[in-house]
């Protein structure tokens, strides 16, 4: 088991095989890509290009696995981020212009002590770690990343929640004016997504404020973004600027736009198959063949309890 105590760390070794993002991609969301790409064109959106500095981190090691990571050039140039476009590349081309400081985050809700934190005192108030987690996207792709970040539920305790704190609710940062993507209705803006508080206190969900040694990119999320490495991507919910303790499930943002499609909970499941594709097999990027996709992508060993008892495929 993982000891958050000793910071003693499993290694984890999986070696497996694929499929091709072309072959997950529904023709209705390709058709409002273009339509999207179209009006950002008419706009004058397209190459805004650029990044914000990144500045290298100050961290200790933690939990790690023995695959290789990713190239970082990969990590940073291949993403989901549709508040930037809804092209892999979209999201390095056009998130320069997000400015990420100031940068507060407001924790609230059902709890004795809400707060609104500042970015750098945040990191400066909490021991940071690298986490070299396995990524898995919904849409059949995964990444070996190397987080640097520290646990959610260190921000979770710092304000004291109460005993109506049942879920965990997240909201994206909402400005159209350098999140172009939200000028489309590709998603109802702002982004967001939830956990159960369980879930969200778990010693393996990690809050994002670097990776490869350095603070997030801001395609990848800058300036801190969710990490739970046992569900799909999507659920790593960026550019966090709200946190609130709630009573019920809270609406996320995949869900509402297809509830078909994508569940709350979202656990990484090789026997529940996307209806428009299989999760059997995943395909690394960096790799050609494919790989077998993992319960829960791996993490079984340190979550599978908090699903006890739960029906996964009604749960999904």
């Amino acid at each position: 088991m993982f000891d958050t105590e000793t910071g003693d760390t499993p290694v984890l070794i999986r070696h497996r095989p694929d499929l091709t993002e072309n072959d997950v991609t529904d023709r209705g969301l390709y058709l409002r890509r273009r339509e999207f790409i179209a009006g950002a064109a008419g706009l004058g959106l397209a190459g805004l290009g650029g990044m914000a500095h990144a500045a290298p981190l100050a961290f200790t090691k933690g939990f790690s696995t023995t695959e290789k990571p990713t190239p970082k050039d990969d990590v940073t140039s291949y993403n989901n981020f549709y508040e930037f476009g809804v092209d892999k590349g979209d999201p390095a081309q056009n998130a320069g212009k997000l400015k990420t400081r100031p940068w507060t985050v407001r924790v609230d809700g059902a709890c004795e002590a809400p707060q609104t934190f500042d970015i750098d005192a945040l990191m400066k108030a909490n021991k940071l770690e690298e986490r070299i987690y396995r990524l898995r996207c919904v849409e059949g792709w995964s990444m070996v990343i190397p987080w640097v970040g520290f646990p959610l539920k260190d921000l979770i305790a710092a304000v004291k929640p109460t005993s109506k704190a049942k879920f965990v609710a997240f909201e994206t940062l909402m400005r159209p004016s350098e999140m172009t993507g939200q000028r489309w209705d590709v998603l109802q803006w702002p982004y967001r997504e939830g956990l159960r508080i369980d879930e969200a206190v778990h010693p393996l969900t990690l809050i994002a404020v670097g990776l490869y040694g350095e603070t997030l990119p801001n395609q990848n999320g800058a300036p801190l973004r969710l990490v739970v490495p046992w569900k799909y991507g999507f659920k790593s919910i960026k550019s966090i600027t709200r946190i609130s303790l709630v009573e019920r499930q809270p609406p996320t943002a995949w869900n509402l736009s297809a509830p078909r499609e994508y569940g709350f909970y979202s656990n990484v499941n090789p026997a529940v198959d996307h209806p428009r594709w299989s999760q059997a097999t995943e395909r690394r990027i960096g790799e050609f063949r494919r790989r077998d996709t993992l319960a829960f992508n791996g993490y079984g060993e340190w979550v599978a309890d908090l699903y006890r008892g739960m029906d996964l495929k009604k749960f999904y």
